[in-house]
């Protein structure tokens, strides 16, 4: 009985670390200057770590549950303070069917790579 036990503890372990941990695969990094207009820029930072940067809209990612209505469904492009933000945020957004054109990490400079 106790193996069954460690079994599902580990699986929800390894599932919570993938979550959060894991990069979502298939998003290019581009900065938001050379972001394309057709696209609306979502800022996911915490209200008092955000610069005044070009973003669309401005919803932390503590909130996204909360005002995931105001967000039109276009392409986004989202900007993150690191890269866990970026990973939960990334999944819950494709979760409820928003295309993610790009990323940017507010921290580090984008490569052009994924």
């Amino acid at each position: 009985m106790s193996i069954y036990l460690f079994i599902v503890a580990a699986i929800a372990i390894v599932v919570t670390l993938y979550r959060r941990y894991f990069p979502v695969l298939g998003i290019p990094c581009k900065k938001t200057e050379g972001n394309n207009s057709s696209s609306l820029v979502l800022d996911i930072r915490d209200y008092n770590t955000a610069q005044t940067e070009d973003s669309d809209l401005r919803i932390p990612y503590a909130y996204l549950k909360r005002y995931i209505r105001e967000i039109p469904k276009k392409k986004l492009h989202v900007v993150a303070n690191d890269r866990l933000e970026l990973n939960l945020g990334l999944r819950y957004l494709k979760s409820k069917g928003f295309e993610i054109e790009s990323f940017e990490i507010s921290s580090c400079p984008c490569t052009g790579k994924e």
